[in-house]
């Protein structure tokens, strides 16, 4: 059974859709990530247009964050107070980022850029996250005991003005470090189609040392409401959140993370974080390989985005 997309204007298997949607939910739901990271790329492989598959996963993301975000809430395991300041940041990261996606749009270079970003930020964040699993790995075979880094310890956060007492964190430091991360990450989300809790999350450990206790809830508070901002900037100006191809990964999708969720309580922290990280380089790997292969057809004909 096939539908057409209306702003992706492509008509698409559904099956194939709602499988991939269970397929990125259960690994959101084995690995504690938004999937945005997987989910963007996977529709640019099927055909997808780049603006679509970013403007689309952010909606995507704003769904499966919900319901996360109000159980974490009702635990009081969100800092509000922290999490309105990462908003603030992340709003306007995503303003930047999405004026950008027009840019590059009409000037013909967002598919590059996309691809370009996908690359060098992936990369970087699965070689990092590999180095660490592998080292946790082999310092628990050893015996060795793996230090955690206490979130009373001080460091050069805590020196910059504009201070701010957070009561939930129990923290006393400066607001400017959690709004730039917020507005990173809010720009990430606008370019990329991605969450960035694989990033908002180790920030908040080691960088603001928030207790471990409210990160997770914080992150999807932030996350909420960057992506309901990105989403409705990305609809009005760019006109590329196609609700149709949002709503078959969407229900693909809460299927698959419920199966995912089950399937990582049975593995450790690190052992997740190893396997997330191969999974991270082997789309890295994917998309530079599309940007050095020699293409299938060496002209296209196509209608200028942008055009009057």
């Amino acid at each position: 059974m096939s539908i057409y997309l209306p702003i992706a204007e492509m008509s698409v298997n559904v099956a194939l859709f709602l499988a991939m949607g269970g397929a990125v939910g259960f690994l959101s739901g084995l690995f504690g990530v938004g999937g945005g990271f997987l989910l963007t790329p996977l529709l640019i492989f099927l055909g997808i247009p780049s603006a679509v598959a970013v403007g689309t996963g952010s909606m995507q993301i704003l769904a499966s964050s919900v319901s996360g975000a109000i159980a974490q809430y009702r635990r009081n395991n969100v800092d509000v107070k922290m999490g309105m300041v990462l908003v603030g940041g992340g709003i306007f990261g995503s303003a930047i980022g999405v004026g950008l996606v027009r840019l590059l749009r009409l000037v013909g270079q967002f598919d590059l850029f996309v691809a370009l970003s996908y690359v060098t930020f992936l990369g970087a964040v699965g070689a990092l996250m590999l180095i660490e699993s592998i080292g946790t790995i082999h310092r628990t075979r050893s015996g060795k005991t793996v230090s955690a880094r206490k979130t009373g310890q001080h460091s050069w956060v805590h020196g910059l003005p504009f201070k701010m007492r957070f009561h939930r964190s129990k923290l006393y430091i400066s607001a400017v470090p959690p709004a730039l991360i917020g507005a990173f990450v809010g720009f990430m989300a606008a370019i990329m189609g991605v969450g960035g809790g694989f990033v908002l999350v180790p920030a908040m450990i080691y960088l603001l040392r928030v207790p471990t206790s409210v990160v997770v809830g914080t992150s999807l508070f932030q996350i909420v409401f960057v992506m309901a901002a990105t989403t409705l900037l990305q609809a009005v100006q760019n006109q590329t959140v196609d609700v149709v191809l949002a709503l078959l990964l969407i229900v693909g999708g809460v299927v698959g993370a419920q199966v995912g969720a089950i399937a990582g309580g049975r593995l450790k922290g690190e052992q997740l974080r190893f396997l997330l990280a191969g999974l991270v380089l082997l789309v890295c790997l994917r998309i530079g390989w599309d940007l050095v292969a020699k293409p299938t057809e060496i002209y296209s004909i196509g209608p200028v985005i942008g055009s009057i």
